[in-house]
C-alpha cells in the first residue's frame, strides 16, 4: 500500500482529514445523508481520492465508527479501573469528554442509528455500541455494589439510565460548542454532587 498523500500530505495524515470531515458530516446528516462529496468538498480533497481511501460509504463509515469506538473504549477503560465508587463515574466522565474534546461528533458517530438494520456497517456499529455497553454494565456493577443492588435486571436498567445520561451530557455540549472538555467535566462533577445530595 502507497504511503504516498496529496500535495504533499503523507497518507495517514491525509486518512486522519477525511475521517475528521465524515465524523463532521455524520454529526449533522447521519449515515443515512452522508455523501462522499460533501465529506471530500469538507476535507478540500477529491471525490475520487475518498473513494481510493475508503472504497465506498460504508468504508468511510465503517473508518469512522471504528476510530471513534476504539478512542473512547481506551480512555473509558482506563477510568473504569482506576477508581472505585462514585469517584468512578466521574473519572469516566473525565476521560470521555477528554477523548471527545478533538471531535465531540465521535460519540453521534457510534451512537448513530440512521444506518441500515443489516449489513457489515450495521454489524460493525452495533459491535461498537455493545463493547462500550459492556464496560458501562461493569463501572455500574462496581460502583453500586456497595448497596447491595444485585438484581442482574435491576444493574441492567441502571446501566441504561447511566448510558442515557451520559448521552444527554454529550448531546447538550454538542448544543453548547463555545463550552471546552474541562468546562463541562467541572459540571458534570457538580451536577453528580447535587444529584447526590438531594437523593441525601
Amino acid at each position: 500500500m502507497s504511503t504516498a498523500g496529496t500535495k504533499g500530505v503523507p497518507r495517514p495524515e491525509r486518512e486522519q482529514q477525511i475521517l475528521d470531515a465524515a465524523v463532521a458530516e455524520i454529526g449533522r446528516v447521519g449515515y443515512a445523508g452522508l455523501s462522499l462529496a460533501d465529506v471530500a468538498q469538507r476535507a478540500g480533497v477529491s471525490k475520487p481520492l475518498v473513494y481510493t481511501y475508503f472504497q465506498s460509504k460504508d468504508g468511510l463509515y465503517n473508518g469512522c465508527v471504528d476510530r471513534a469506538a476504539t478512542i473512547l473504549y481506551d480512555a473509558i477503560e482506563l477510568a473504569i479501573t482506576e477508581a472505585g465508587g462514585l469517584s468512578k463515574a466521574e473519572r469516566t466522565l473525565d476521560a470521555i469528554f477528554a477523548a471527545l474534546e478533538p471531535r465531540p461528533h465521535d460519540w453521534t458517530v457510534v451512537f448513530d442509528r440512521s444506518h441500515p438494520d443489516e449489513g457489515p456497517v450495521a454489524e460493525a456499529s452495533r459491535a461498537a455500541r455493545r463493547r462500550i455497553a459492556a464496560q458501562a454494565a461493569r463501572g455500574v456493577a462496581d460502583a453500586i455494589g456497595v448497596v447491595e443492588l444485585t438484581d442482574p435486571l435491576d444493574l441492567s436498567a441502571l446501566t441504561d439510565v447511566w448510558m442515557g445520561a451520559v448521552t444527554s451530557l454529550v448531546l447538550w455540549w454538542l448544543r453548547h460548542p463555545d463550552q471546552t472538555a474541562a468546562q463541562m467535566t467541572a459540571r458534570s462533577h457538580r451536577l453528580i454532587t447535587a444529584l447526590f445530595a438531594a437523593a441525601r
